[in-house]
């Protein structure tokens, strides 16, 4: 619920608190919102300008640039860095805009595996011609040298600047990593789709353990768990999702799991499992009504009181809903407890 002057001044007529609280109070809100704006229309304008910028460093560039040859890409990528480092510097110093200056900042961290790709192409290591551009296109274990260079880069970056788009990069080169790690772990020989979906399922899960430690020690600050919940999530539920199950059980399970995230979602108050876990139960049920009750004429009324329950369900937890929540809450950790309650 958003608390604004008006609903303050209700409180006042009801007796709820006194003028002079109510003024105290808008003005300890009001200077609580200038630390943690709220999304407005410049932060639209801040953050396509940034994508656009980090696009054309990374998923947009053309083999055109391969012209630059290696040390040109390395001289370019150093150049535009120094800027980034500028622009953040300046914006977050001077002009007091945590914002841009994270991007700003993310900029210089993308920039990373064209200036490490630039290195390694003057030096010979890419004789066999690959392009840049393929770093977010083909799996190859050499990419790791890149990857582990970006992840330096931005722990580096965020030990100075503290923002959290800067974790946006570190989870997408994690990502990355989870998937050209397989060719440089086993054998050409290895290297099926089920063994590289096992290692995206518990890399993923790694990665979301991860940011679940992350959110509890930053319960009392800014959100820095949320890049490294999404990528995670994409790459364990995209693991578990792609697996090879041929029994029904094994489906069965697969549906606690995607329950469960959609619990877990509820709990920390991160959409991000309910996404997922939603997108996983559909496709449970899709499964049931194209497969096991293919020729059922009670499987659709079944499934359509099963909704119904849900949603009663959600009305009486509705109702009960600060009952019900001060009663998990009280079984939580303090750290736990305290995280889920500022998540909420």
């Amino acid at each position: 619920m958003r608390v604004n002057r008006a609903l303050l001044d209700e409180a006042v007529r009801r007796g709820v608190v006194e003028p002079s609280q109510a003024d105290a109070l808008w003005a300890f809100f009001s200077e609580h919102a200038s630390a943690t704006p709220s999304f407005r229309a410049t932060h639209i304008l801040y953050y396509l300008g940034g994508m656009i910028a980090i696009g054309a460093m990374t998923l947009f560039m053309n083999v055109g640039w391969e012209a630059f040859g290696g040390w040109g890409l390395f001289g370019l990528a150093v150049a535009y860095a120094l800027a980034g480092l500028w622009a953040a510097e300046h914006l977050l110093r001077r002009s007091r805009l945590p914002l841009p200056a994270g991007i700003a900042a993310t900029f210089v961290v993308v920039l990373t595996p064209l200036a490490v790709y630039g290195l390694q192409s003057a030096l010979g290591f890419w004789a066999d011609g690959r392009p840049y551009r393929a770093y977010h296109t083909h799996i190859d274990w050499r990419w790791l040298f890149m990857e582990l260079a970006t992840l330096a880069v931005a722990a580096v970056m965020l030990w100075r600047y503290r923002l959290p788009f800067l974790v946006m990069p570190v989870a997408v080169t994690l990502w990355y990593m989870s998937m050209d790690l397989v060719p440089f772990l086993f054998d050409e020989a290895d290297h099926s789709w089920e063994l590289r979906r096992f290692v995206s399922l518990w890399f993923g899960l790694l990665m979301v353990l991860l940011a679940f430690w992350i959110d509890v020690r930053t319960r009392h600050v800014q959100d820095f768990a949320f890049w490294l919940y999404l990528f995670g999530l994409i790459a364990f539920w995209g693991g578990l999702s792609t697996l090879r199950s041929d029994g029904e059980l094994n489906k069965f399970f697969y549906l606690c799991i995607n329950l469960g995230m959609i619990a877990v979602g509820a709990l920390l108050s991160r959409r991000a499992f309910a996404v997922f876990g939603g997108l996983g139960t559909a496709g449970y049920l899709g499964h049931l009504a194209h497969r096991v009750f293919r020729d059922s004429m009670l499987f659709p009324f079944a499934l359509t009181f099963i909704g119904l329950g849900v949603i009663w369900l959600g009305i009486v937890w509705q109702r009960n809903e600060q009952a019900i929540s001060q009663r998990i809450r009280s079984w939580l950790p303090r750290e736990l407890r305290e995280l889920v309650e500022r998540r909420a």
